[in-house]
């Protein structure tokens, strides 16, 4: 689990934000969980330390759907602000 606190919703910016560079970890473990079909549920409770039973499952699927598509936005074009 990360250090850092998360966003409900990961940022939607045009542009990487401080946020994205402090969980580039995260979004790589959640590219490498979607690579390999893992359950959210189980992504979320390893991820974000969240039970989605008891953490509102909603919010954690919002967690889980907003971070994931993030990270794979920077998989395709917000990595040139990392180099």
């Amino acid at each position: 689990m990360n250090d850092r606190p998360f966003l409900d919703q990961a940022p939607d910016a045009p542009e990487l934000t401080d946020y994205d560079r402090g969980h580039v970890q995260t979004y790589l473990r959640l590219l490498d969980a979607a690579d390999e079909g893992a359950d959210w549920r189980e992504v979320v409770r390893i991820v974000f330390g969240l039970d989605p039973d008891i953490d509102h499952t909603e919010r954690a699927r919002t967690l889980y759907d907003s971070h994931l598509a993030r990270a794979r936005w920077i998989s395709a074009q917000g990595y040139q602000g990392l180099v």
